[in-house]
């Protein structure tokens, strides 16, 4: 059974592997591409939660403390963010995960030891992959899964060095974990839209196949493993591309338009509180800057044809009947 720690709500000290870790936590932690506070210090370290996942490996919740800023109107306001964090101990790291080390324990019960994200550890990305294709617990956390969907055992697992907000690992060119660094209580969009859209038959955003999420100290998604896409392309980067090289873009345009509309008419009968009228201004939007970047890169009729095309497809995908 995982070993858990749920400290009193408020409280500064370092409980147990705290006592080891919060100096450490403390000058690592703002050097993170996905650390929100960059630049400045961390005045403050609690511990929300924290879970041996595995031997050797820690699952925390800590929220962060900045020093106060101006607020609108006078006075100053303080700072935070919760963040979840994997952190591997061990007595001696192998020379690979070099580039992982956080530092070594000089206090407390891992006095000696040393600490290393978790997530650079193949070892480790393996054996999460393995509690989300077996539904189940570990303390406050819950990993889940669509019992329709199948994920093969053995997948070769890497981190994928280009996300800012949070960290994903890619298994075996076939599925992606995405795991959230900094914590929002509730279901996090990257789980409830895609569900939301597979439940109304839409294929054009890939559906999670599994996930885990908390419930101290309150309810929050941690992680969503969806299918993975090498080769998917971003519709903005072919438009440009095609202005560029002179390329005529409509018939691209005719398809983007049409998957556009399709995700967004999904949208709107899972989420019917949403007005039909944000499709028009997400696709007024999305052309208007296509339109500018196009006009200052090349002078030619490519941009107009992009913008009338994505336009009479939006149009056309509307429903008969509006709500």
């Amino acid at each position: 059974m995982p070993k858990t720690a749920f400290p009193h709500p408020g409280s500064t000290t370092a409980p147990g592997p705290m006592a080891s870790l919060a100096g450490l936590l403390r000058e690592w932690l703002p050097r993170q591409r996905w650390f929100a506070g960059k630049d400045r210090p961390v005045s403050d370290l609690s511990l929300l939660s924290m879970t041996e996942l595995f031997p050797g490996c820690l699952h925390l919740l800590v929220q962060t403390g900045h020093a106060a800023v101006p607020a609108p109107g006078g006075g100053t306001a303080a700072t935070g963010d919760c963040y979840q964090l994997l952190l591997g101990v061990r007595k001696h790291l192998s020379p690979r995960l070099g580039r992982a080390l956080i530092g070594r324990a000089e206090e407390g019960p891992l006095a000696g030891l040393a600490v290393y994200d978790a997530l650079q550890d193949p070892r480790v990305a393996q054996l999460l992959l393995e509690r989300l294709r077996h539904p189940g617990t570990a303390g406050p956390l819950s990993f889940e899964a669509d019992p329709s969907a199948s994920v093969p055992a053995g997948l070769v697992p890497r981190m994928l060095d280009a996300e800012q907000s949070n960290s994903s690992l890619v298994y075996g060119d076939s599925f992606i974990l995405k795991v959230f660094r900094r914590i929002q209580p509730g279901v996090n969009p990257d789980l409830e839209v895609p569900g939301a859209l597979a439940d109304q038959g839409c294929r054009r955003v890939p559906a999670p196949v599994a996930w885990f999420r908390t419930t101290q100290p309150q309810e929050a998604t941690l992680g969503v493993l969806q299918p993975f896409l090498p080769d998917a392309s971003d519709g903005w980067t072919l438009a440009l591309q095609a202005l560029a090289s002179g390329d005529d873009f409509t018939a691209k345009a005719h398809e983007l338009g049409q998957a556009t509309a399709e995700v967004h008419l999904a949208l709107a009968s899972a989420f019917p509180a949403l007005a039909h009228a944000e499709n028009d201004r997400t696709a007024a939007a999305m052309t208007e800057r296509l339109l500018r970047t196009g006009a200052s890169a090349v002078r030619s009729g490519a941009a107009d044809r992009v913008r009338r095309a994505l336009h009479l497809r939006s149009r056309s995908a509307r429903p008969a009947h509006p709500r």
